[in-house]
This record gives structure tokens, C-alpha cells and sequence, in this order.
């Protein structure tokens, strides 16, 4: 949606309500019946959802592991409702704190091999709590050009001056690096898996260039868990957990749930529990959230091959699109982006994939290079992810990368 969100010259600038009227260009696509965003699904989410009369293939979420419907997960959601209530109507650091919600710390820490874990209300919060304490204006902090717009929001808000790294670049990350003064602080930010591209973060030379440099390192791994190293994430994957700082997650993809939670020392997390805004300013997680989340991880827990099943089930989908001739950006997670030539046919391709009853994500710049972006569960059966190659394969033109043929293919 960030490329619609552009404001018109339009209007008076003296005036905010001006750049209300002078925003058109959502209402345009709703007029052209192009308008991809807020689409209102019925029932729970799995591989498949509803819309109206229409049954959808889903490869727009981040269910990986299939579990929002699980039955344990439903039970303990359920069993918090009626015990807790609601909502705690306020911020852990007050009113909001139940023993749920250290339950899942303590678990969670285990699982990321860390000392300590804080959970959030979200993983946005979390980002934003954590780089928006951690730092100050003092500061510099090195982010990947392909990095959350959360980590970006929480190096903002901590007033710290920020420098970019290309994408996945640990030599010019250490370049960067070398021009700091000897006595700035200095945090790097990756994602362990990026969520447009669906590539994994090269970490052991981005650990080795923090090493060299006196860098601390923040790991966002919201992608990355439940996914990589049977579940444990990219920081396991590649055996490196001790020689990242502070891993952050979230709940609202593999763990099934709302929140998010920051992993790492005893003493960072004990700092961050009296010090993130975002924490003590902010309700805490529902309880059934919270339940949610803890029976999630239990399952995955309990359930590595989940984390097999997903990476299968999109191993399988790429294998498919390469044999009909359609591009993706090179992955090995459950993320598998289609690149297209620009917007129109971004939008066109995924207006045609609906109707034939397949559910993807458009992403447009500034967000990323026009892509559709698609994803997959471990609770999706071969004969739809079969369907979703052929859906792709019907509009192979609009989804070929423009350096295909030099044509502009036709989005009416």
C-alpha cells in the first residue's frame, strides 16, 4: 500500500484535510476494480479461506506452521477467555501481567538459547521498544537496505544516526563500519529471513564483521522462527546464537497469535523491561493471545517436522514455477516472490490470480520492486500448491521480469 501513499501537490499545504481530498489513487483502483487491500475474509485462515461465495487458495499469510486453527491452540486461547477475561486493560508493567506471559519468557528463551526473553504487544512494538531503548542520539546503527520498516521506525524514534548496508553485504557493512569513530556505539540490524525476498541473512559473516568492528548485533527473526533449523530460527541455523545480542519475534506468523518478545541477556532484557516505552506505555497482550502464542510453541516444540513440511511444501511450489518457465526471486524459505515489470501489471496479475481463486499479496514501491509476494503453510495440500503453479503459469507475461523481452505485456 506504500506506493499509493504518496500525497498530491494538490491542495492547500497550509491546510493537513488538504492532502485528505488530494489522496485519490486508492479510490481510482477501487473504481477499476484493481483495489487489493482490506479485503474482508470470512472464517478462520488456512490453506484456504472465503470471501462471499468464493473460495481462495491462501498464499498471502504468514501461517506457516498451519497452526491458527490447531485445536490446542483453540483450547488454550479459550481456557484464558474465561479464566483472565478479555483483556488486563493495561500495560505489564502495571495492571497487565499474568503468569501466562512469564510462562512464555521463560519457554521462549529456552527455545532461542538465551538467557531471558520480554514479551510485547506486538512484534512492531517490540522493534520499536527495543532499538528506540537500546540507542541514542550518541549512536550509530547499521541497517540492511532490505530491513523491516519497524527495525527503520525504532532507529528513528531513538534519534541515532542511521546507516545503510546493501542488502545482505557483511564487506560493506564492515566499510561502513570503519568510518565510526572509536568511541560511538554501534548496533547492526538484519532480518534473519527478509520478508519480500524470502532470502536467508548471510549471518556468519555479518557476526564475524561485528566481531572485527566492536559491534553489537540485533536479530529480527519474525520470519525466521518456525522455519529455519527445524523452528529455532536463523540464529540456530547457522549455530550462532551466542554471538547474536538480542534476537527479536514475532507471534502473528508461526506461533499463530499477536505479540512479539526480544531474546538476550539477563541484563539487556532486564533493562529493556524498565526502560521500552513501548512496553510500559502499552496494554499488554490479551491472555488468550498470550495462551495462544505459549500452545503454538509448545506444538512446535513438540512437532519439528512442521518446520520440514512448509519448507517442502514451497521447495515444491519453486520447483514447479521453474519447470513452466516462471521467475522467482531466489529463496529457501516459505516465502516465494514473483517479480512483475512494474505496477499495472503487479496489480492486473493479482486481480486475474484472485478471480481464479488464489490469493496473493501485491507489493509495490516504495515496499519493494514490484512483486507478487506469495507464501506457504505446512498445512497445504500438493494438489493446491499444483493449482497455484498453474494459476502463475496463466499469466507467465505479467509476472516475467521486464529485462524478459522488452515488451510491456497487456494489463487490460
Amino acid at each position: 500500500m506504500s506506493a499509493l501513499s504518496a500525497l498530491s501537490e494538490r491542495g492547500n499545504p497550509a491546510d493537513l484535510y488538504s492532502r485528505f481530498a488530494s489522496f485519490t489513487a486508492a479510490r481510482d483502483l477501487m473504481a477499476a476494480d484493481r483495489y487489493p487491500f482490506f479485503l474482508p475474509l470470512e472464517g478462520k485462515e488456512g490453506p484456504t479461506v472465503r470471501r462471499g461465495d468464493r473460495s481462495l487458495i491462501m498464499c498471502g499469510s504468514n501461517n506457516y506452521l498451519g497452526l491458527t486453527g490447531h485445536p490446542e491452540v483453540l483450547a488454550a486461547a479459550r481456557s484464558a477467555l474465561e479464566k483472565y477475561g478479555t483483556s488486563r486493560t493495561g500495560s505489564r508493567f502495571l495492571n497487565g501481567n499474568t503468569e501466562l506471559h512469564e510462562e512464555l519468557e521463560a519457554e521462549l528463551a529456552d527455545y532461542l538459547d538465551k538467557p531471558a526473553a520480554l514479551v510485547m504487544s506486538t512484534g512492531y512494538q517490540t522493534n520499536l521498544g527495543v532499538l528506540g531503548t537500546v540507542l541514542t542520539p550518541r549512536d550509530h546503527v547499521f541497517l540492511d537496505r532490505s530491513a523491516h520498516a519497524s527495525l527503520l521506525d525504532g532507529a528513528r524514534l531513538s534519534g541515532a544516526k542511521i546507516r545503510w548496508f546493501p542488502h545482505n553485504d557483511a564487506e560493506a557493512l564492515g566499510r561502513a563500519l570503519e568510518r565510526v569513530p572509536d568511541d560511538a556505539g554501534r548496533l547492526v540490524v538484519v532480518d534473519g529471513v527478509y520478508s519480500m525476498e524470502g532470502d536467508v541473512c548471510d549471518l556468519p559473516a555479518v557476526v564475524k564483521t561485528c566481531s572485527a568492528h566492536g559491534a553489537r548485533l540485533l536479530l529480527d527473526d519474525a520470519h525466521g522462527l518456525g522455519v529455519l533449523a527445524e523452528g529455532r530460527g536463523t540464529a540456530a541455523h547457522f549455530g550462532l546464537a551466542d554471538e547474536v545480542d538480542l534476537i527479536t519475534v514475532t507471534f502473528s506468523k508461526s506461533l499463530a497469535s499477536l505479540g512479539g518478545a526480544v531474546a538476550g541477556s539477563e541484563e539487556a532484557v532486564h533493562y529493556l523491561r524498565h526502560h521500552a516505552r513501548s512496553l510500559m506505555f502499552s496494554a499488554s497482550t490479551t491472555p488468550s493471545n498470550t495462551a495462544a502464542a505459549l500452545a503454538a510453541l509448545r506444538i512446535l516444540r513438540a512437532q519439528p517436522h512442521l518446520a520440514t513440511t512448509v519448507q517442502a511444501n514451497a521447495a515444491h511450489v519453486r520447483r514447479g514455477l521453474a519447470e513452466v518457465g516462471v521467475r522467482t526471486v531466489p529463496s529457501s524459505t516459505p516465502i516465494v516472490a514473483l517479480p512483475t515489470p512494474g505496477t499495472p501489471q503487479t496489480l492486473t496479475a493479482w486481480h486475474r490470480m484472485y478471480h481464479d481463486g488464489v490469493y496473493v499479496n501485491p507489493v509495490l514501491p516504495p515496499a519493494a520492486e514490484p512483486r507478487l509476494r506469495t507464501s506457504y503453510m505446512a498445512s497445504h495440500t500438493l494438489d493446491q500448491l499444483d493449482r497455484v503453479v498453474e494459476v502463475c503459469a496463466a499469466q507467465k507475461a505479467l509476472l516475467a521480469a521486464p529485462e524478459h523481452d522488452g515488451r510491456a505485456p497487456d494489463v487490460a
